[in-house]
């Protein structure tokens, strides 16, 4: 590099530093799959590069935006090819960091990352998250990643759990590589909208009790059922993530007693300290229920003590909007003692598929995912990121360094045996 040449500071991009006021911020733009786009729009429509040239830098340039339009432009249907799963199936074969490049963040949390990346050489993308060594070891959850690969894995046999492409570690990090579902959490729609219909309810509601009755008749307790752990794929189904809370081995003869999950997803029986199963779920799924049809919490407190004093003791208030069904479905899940709720073993309320409200759904057909989402996000390409916070999408794609002398006090030992490549998501 000579003097007269300069660095932009966040991609990388080498130019004359003269010329570098005129460049264009195309830092998180997959070039790629931009000339594609374009290529795409000349073949298809004819119409002016301007035009896809704004659809294809989207990813790096939008804000959290309202409600997508349902009107059908040429912009959305010339890269529709772009939006679906890529065509081929990576080989299966051992894979590391290096095969990846980071190109947007997506979430953050207490344990890492969630970055958006492409395979390298090929037309996939996935979700991987990251998690520092040092924080899983810091707080004692070497137990609770291996548990949640493990579920992950499982969840690849079912069309509404997340499901795992590959594993693998380095010195300072622990990677999931699972499939990107670009169509944004509940909880991003549930913002949108305020509250959702009882039709698209019904819809995500009964994709949720298949997957759960999955985990449950596995032996699972997944403890951290809530809007944002629950993500769209391109096509408007549901998958559920996030399996850090999982419990294994919980069958009719034996309960958990662990205090965890979301304060205000919580059951009684978890805030009182009580021996608890599944059914601890089926309460979450009640709240969950209830904001999706009704636009809030069912429960509230100024703090945590409040929230949880509310749960245990105030009645739920039902607005008059609710039909019948949807308000005797709430009043089952968010009964309060355990042994009567609804989704409890012979129950006496008889099945939660039984119940009036899911009356509609034709379960048959959801198992094999042939029922038509109410809702399809409007997506231009296969890494387009509105459905996810500006906040995250905005910052540079990176990992975070790990202290050179943390590193060298880490017991690496606590980690074998965690890499792995699912032979059902490769060729």
């Amino acid at each position: 590099m000579t003097a007269n040449n300069s660095i932009i500071e966040l991609c990388n991009v080498n130019c004359h530093h003269k010329c570098e006021i005129f460049m264009p911020n195309l830092c998180g733009v997959n070039q790629k799959l931009l000339a594609e786009a374009l290529s795409a729009l000349k073949k298809e429509s004819g119409s002016s590069t301007t035009s896809t040239l704004s659809a294809g830098s989207s990813a790096g340039s939008r804000r959290m935006p309202s409600p997508p339009i349902d009107d059908d432009s040429d912009e959305d249907r010339i890269a529709l090819d772009k939006i679906c799963p890529a065509k081929t199936r990576p080989k299966y074969r051992k894979y590391e960091i290096a095969d990846f490049q980071f190109l947007k963040v997506l979430g953050k949390g207490s344990f890492g990352k969630v970055l958006l990346a492409e395979l390298k050489g090929s037309d996939s993308y996935f979700a991987i998250k990251c998690l520092k060594k040092d924080v899983v070891l810091e707080d004692d959850d070497v137990e609770c990643t291996m548990i949640e690969r493990k579920v992950l894995l499982m969840g690849s046999k079912h069309p509404y759990l997340c499901h795992l492409f590959c594993t693998f570690q380095t010195e300072s990090h622990l990677f999931f590589v699972m499939e990107y579902l670009n169509g944004g959490d509940l909880m991003f729609h549930i913002q949108q909208s305020g509250r959702f219909t009882e039709e698209r309810a019904r819809f995500y509601g009964a994709e949720i009790v298949s997957g759960l009755k999955f985990l449950h008749k596995r032996g699972v307790i997944y403890r951290d059922l809530k809007l944002d752990n629950i993500l769209l794929d391109y096509e408007g189904h549901l998958r559920i993530a996030d399996f850090g809370m999982c419990k294994l081995q919980i069958y009719l003869d034996r309960t958990a007693d662990t205090f965890c999950g979301t304060p205000d997803y919580m059951a009684p029986e978890i805030i009182k300290g009580l021996r608890y199963n599944q059914c601890v779920d089926w309460w979450a799924f009640g709240v969950l229920m209830f904001e999706m049809l009704i636009g809030q919490s069912p429960f509230s407190g100024h703090d945590e003590d409040e929230l949880f004093w509310s749960v245990c003791n105030e009645p739920v208030h039902y607005p008059r909007f609710l039909s019948k069904e949807s308000k005797r479905l709430l009043e089952l899940l968010l009964e309060k003692d355990a042994s009567k709720r609804l989704g409890t073993v012979g129950c006496v309320h008889g099945d939660v598929k039984e119940q009036a409200f899911f009356q509609p759904i034709d379960w048959e057909r959801l198992e094999k995912r042939e029922l038509e989402p109410p809702f399809k996000p409007k997506l231009k390409h296969s890494l387009d990121v509105q459905y996810f916070d500006t906040t995250f999408t905005k910052e540079a794609a990176r990992l975070t360094p790990v202290d050179k002398e943390i590193l060298r006090s880490m017991d690496q030992t606590q980690f074998e045996g965690f890499s792995y490549t699912n032979p059902h998501t490769t060729d």
